[in-house]
């Protein structure tokens, strides 16, 4: 079994906060910066790179530009002929690259892989980079001519909460709260410098616009322009990796566990679906159950760390019980009892998740990943929570649609 870790050897995120389109760049800019930046932070030997793997969601739509993995062979002259591909799931674009990258590792095809999660979305204006959007929903029916179709549908998600177990919008505000707080300890993260607090964020007014049902500006995460690269390998090539930089394996993290669904594209199947289930979203739920499985843990009080899916503030709201913190319906006893916070009993988005420190869609779920690295690695600066070993991660697209759920730890374990 060990054979088969596949190690996270590090990587790098830009800076959140920019707009690449004002700077008059080029969606491969993005790619350029994060994969040099990687070669230092990693001190990786590009010639011992196999493949390139890239997550993006719809550079054809806002950049007009496909066939992103062809410009990864630009980067360097010995990347001529190296096999690149490109990855798409939505929201969950880079999980599933990562999915892959693992696979074919595992398969014995490559022994490193590097990885880059982009999205370049700040070349178009708010309604047009909504409607865009709508296309990680079924577009005809649930977002054409709809202005901001997807907070309407995570509104919804909060409206489904309220009438099965009752939602006070007030935890909604506090997750939101804790987000920008955490943000704000993070270098890259987009709105680190923002004014931003739970009064402001439970309020109602001209700073904090209400868009449907129990979704405000503050309960959204950010348009972003992002870029991460990181590096998968093989436990063979990890060896050697360590070995010539004197660095301890068992210090290097790896993915332990996985799980990956799919539920029915269209937001009122999937409530309709799960009508006689004690769960919202079963299809996200069964996710995490498999990556539990598949890491031998028994729930997620085996975890430290927590790094998940809140493009929306009722998305977290509804990981929280999804994980187990509780009962479902009850994620608002894990927020009142302070169990998410920096200093609790288990920490929910340290580096200020998608609320906080943006959401380039195509790059979130490579950005959680490095974000679990770091947080394993202590190298997390401002934002680590001491002490952890082992993290989980939840990247969705679309309205929960696609599930992938990653748990990454380090031996030895302190449980």
């Amino acid at each position: 079994m060990d054979d088969n870790r596949v190690y996270i050897l590090g990587g790098y995120q830009t800076d959140f906060a920019r707009n690449w389109h004002k700077e008059n760049k080029h969606i491969s800019a993005l790619m350029r910066e994060a994969y040099y930046g990687s070669i230092e932070a990693v001190n990786i030997d590009p010639s011992d790179i196999k493949a390139a793997f890239v997550g993006n969601f719809a550079s054809e739509l806002y950049c007009m530009q496909g066939h992103l993995g062809a410009f990864f062979v630009d980067l360097d002259s010995c990347f001529t002929g190296l096999p690149t591909c490109r990855f798409e799931a939505a929201c969950a674009s880079s999980a599933v690259a990562i999915l892959s990258a693992m696979a074919h590792i595992n398969a014995g095809i490559y022994d490193l892989i590097c990885l880059i999660g982009v999205e370049q979305m700040k070349t178009v204006d708010s309604a047009k980079g909504g409607s865009f959007l709508g296309a990680a929903a079924w577009y005809e029916n649930e977002a054409d001519g709809i202005e901001f179709p997807f907070p309407k549908l995570f509104g919804k998600l909060g409206d489904e909460y309220d009438k099965r177990y009752g939602l006070d919008d007030a935890y909604l505000a506090k997750i939101a709260d804790i987000n920008y707080t955490n943000a704000r300890n993070n270098p890259n993260a987009q709105t680190r410098n923002w004014f931003m607090n739970y009064e402001h964020a439970n309020t109602v007014g001209k700073y904090n616009a209400p868009i449907y049902g129990k979704i405000k500006v503050t309960d959204c995460s950010q348009i972003t322009d992002g870029a991460v690269c990181l590096y998968l390998a093989s436990k063979d090539f990890t060896e050697k990796y360590a070995r010539q930089r004197h660095f301890d394996l068992n210090n290097i993290p790896y993915i332990l566990g996985w799980g990956h669904t799919t539920a029915p594209i269209e937001f009122a199947k999937k409530i309709a679906d799960s009508a006689k289930n004690e769960y919202v979203l079963p299809v996200t739920r069964q996710a995490i159950l498999d990556a539990y499985k598949r890491s031998n843990i028994k729930d997620c009080w085996d975890l430290d760390v927590i790094e998940t899916h809140d493009c929306f503030t009722t998305s977290e709201y509804m990981a929280i019980d999804h994980f187990g913190l509780t009962k479902p319906g009850e994620s608002w006893k894990a927020i009142d009892e302070g169990v998410i916070q920096m200093e609790g009993k288990l920490p929910i988005n340290p580096s200020g998740g998608l609320i906080g420190c943006g959401h380039p869609v195509g790059a979130t779920g490579a950005r959680q990943i490095l974000d679990a690295y770091k947080q394993i690695t202590g190298t997390a600066g401002d934002y680590q929570v001491n002490g952890t070993k082992r993290v989980a991660t939840l990247n969705i697209g679309g309205t929960a649609t696609t599930n992938v759920c990653f748990i990454v730890e380090k031996c030895p374990l302190h449980h």
